[in-house]
C-alpha cells in the first residue's frame, strides 16, 4: 500500500457560543492538513486507487474534471509524486490562458485533453473511453470527483482516526464517495450526516448506496443528506453563505472553501440553532478542502 504524506490529521475543537447555547459540541477533523497538494478526501479517495493501479501495472491514470476541479489538481500531484503519468479530460472547451487549478496540474505533468458538454456527459460510456483509449493508450481509469469502490474503503478508515467520544461525523457531499465511506467505517450508534454541494441533490442518496453496496455488498444505513444548503449549486454561492463565511472567518480566523466546506459548516451550525441535534451532541465536521487564515 502507498503510504500516506501525512499521519492522521488533526482533531480541534471549534467553541462558538450559538452551539454552547444548542448545546452542541464541535470538532474539526482537518483532513485539509493532510498535505498541501493532496488535502483532504482527495488523499483518501486516490490511495488504494494509486495502490491498485500499481498493482496491475499501470503507468498511466486518466480522470475527468470541471476546469476548476480539485480532483485533477490532485491526480496531476498524485502522479507526479508517484511515478505515474496523468491525463486529465476537462469538461468544455479549452480557455487560455489556463486557470490556476489547470497550470498547476500542467505543471505536474498531466496532460489536457477538452470534451464537449454533450460528451461529456457521456464520459463513462464503453465508446468515449475507447476513443481515448485509442488516443492514449492503455490507462487506470478514475472516476469524476474520484468516487468507486477503492475510494470507498479509503475514506471509511477516516473514522478510526478519532479517539474522543463523539456522536456524528459530517462532511459536504458531490460525488458521495467521501460519506459512502465514513459511514461504513463507523461504529454502532453513531451516524453520518452529509450536506449536499448540488442544487437537486436527491439523487445522492442513490449515489451513496450504489457505492457503499460497490464496496460492501450492502448499503449501511446510519447516514442521511441535508438538501437544502447548495446555495444555488455547485460552486455557487448566495448572501446567506457570503454572510456566514465572513463572519465565521471574523469570530475564528478561517476562511472556510465556498464550494465544500462553508455550506457543510452553515448546514451545522443553522441545524444546531434550530434543534436538530439533542443537547450534548458531539459532532465531528470534516474539512474536506483548503482553509485559510483569516
Amino acid at each position: 500500500m502507498i503510504g500516506a504524506p501525512v499521519a492522521p490529521s488533526p482533531l480541534t475543537e471549534l467553541r462558538d457560543p450559538r452551539l454552547a447555547q444548542a448545546g452542541v459540541r464541535l470538532l474539526l477533523k482537518r483532513d485539509d492538513l493532510l498535505h498541501p497538494d493532496l488535502p483532504g478526501n482527495k488523499w483518501r479517495k486516490l490511495r488504494h486507487n494509486l495502490t491498485r493501479a500499481a498493482e496491475l501495472g499501470h503507468d498511466t491514470l486518466l480522470t475527468f474534471g470541471g476546469a476548476y476541479s480539485n480532483h485533477l489538481r490532485a491526480v496531476a500531484a498524485a502522479g507526479a509524486r508517484f511515478g505515474f503519468r496523468t491525463v486529465g479530460v476537462v469538461r468544455g472547451e479549452e480557455h487560455l490562458p489556463l486557470n490556476e487549478v489547470l497550470t498547476f496540474a500542467v505543471g505536474r505533468g498531466m496532460r489536457l485533453t477538452y470534451l464537449d458538454r454533450t460528451t461529456y456527459r457521456a464520459k463513462h460510456t464503453a465508446p468515449v473511453v475507447e476513443a481515448l483509449r485509442e488516443r492514449f493508450g492503455r490507462f487506470y481509469l478514475l472516476p469524476e470527483g474520484g468516487s468507486n469502490a477503492l475510494a470507498v474503503h479509503g475514506c471509511a478508515e477516516l473514522p478510526a482516526e478519532i479517539a474522543v467520544p463523539y456522536d456524528i461525523v459530517c462532511c459536504p457531499v458531490g460525488t458521495g464517495g467521501t460519506l459512502a465511506g465514513i459511514a461504513a467505517g463507523l461504529e454502532p450508534g453513531r451516524r453520518a450526516l452529509g450536506v449536499s454541494v448540488l442544487r437537486g441533490g436527491a439523487f445522492l442518496t442513490d449515489e451513496v448506496t450504489r457505492l457503499q453496496t460497490e464496496a460492501y455488498g450492502q448499503a449501511s444505513g446510519n447516514w442521511s443528506i441535508a438538501l437544502d444548503f447548495h446555495s444555488g449549486g455547485y460552486a455557487r454561492s448566495d448572501a446567506a453563505l457570503e454572510t456566514f463565511t465572513d463572519d465565521f472567518a471574523a469570530r475564528h480566523g478561517l476562511r472556510l472553501d465556498r464550494i465544500y466546506v462553508a455550506k457543510m459548516m452553515r448546514a451545522v451550525f443553522t441545524m444546531a440553532e434550530n434543534g436538530a441535534f439533542p443537547p450534548g451532541t458531539v459532532i465531528v465536521a470534516v474539512i474536506t478542502g483548503p482553509m485559510s487564515q483569516g
